[in-house]
């Protein structure tokens, strides 16, 4: 049994279990792969390596039962030929897509992953607790904040005050919600 994690779309010389699962197949063995795609980056590579395990005498078959060379005889390469053809249009469709999801969402401002930020209420409280004189790790205890948040927003904290002391006219006013 051979088993690898790559990216169908790695180089052939690279999927070392592959190889090795190819060298030592003989006449009248089955290779059985989770997919058809699993065997080459694109209709080609499959349909060629296909083409040759069929000429050396082996079956192929697929986990999900989409293919079974034994039971295809002659059919096999035609029905092969479809399969991997649906399969890389399948995964240009899925990349077309995701590259407009991206795209959009960047016009928009909608997420593009990632942490989620702090909400400013917790931003706020970080910050009162330090002016009162807590140590970072004790603001982590009462705010359940992660020490590095609490850090960074103390550095930004002091980088706005640094700026605000540099040029006056940058100091936000005092507001009713600023002080609780």
């Amino acid at each position: 049994m051979f088993a690898e994690k790559v990216s169908s779309r790695t180089p052939q010389e690279k999927r070392v279990q592959l190889q090795a699962c190819l060298s030592v197949l003989e006449e009248g063995d089955e290779l059985v792969v989770a997919k058809l795609d699993r065997l080459g980056r694109t209709m080609h590579e499959v349909i060629n390596r296909i083409h040759d395990l069929q000429q050396e005498g082996i079956h192929l078959r697929t986990l999900d039962g989409l293919l079974c060379t034994r039971s295809l005889g002659k059919m096999a390469p035609l029905v092969i030929g479809l399969l991997t053809g649906l399969a890389e249009v399948e995964r240009e469709l899925i990349r077309t897509r995701s590259q407009e999801s991206v795209e959009y969402r960047r016009k928009t401002g909608g997420n593009l992953g990632g942490r989620p930020t702090l909400p400013e209420i917790k931003k706020r409280n970080v910050i009162r607790l330090r002016d009162e004189g807590h140590s970072l790790r004790q603001i982590v205890v009462l705010t359940g904040v992660s020490l590095a948040s609490v850090q960074k927003i103390c550095k930004e904290e002091n980088q706005t005050s640094q700026s605000s002391i540099n040029h006056p006219s940058r100091v936000s006013p005092v507001t009713a919600e600023t002080l609780v």
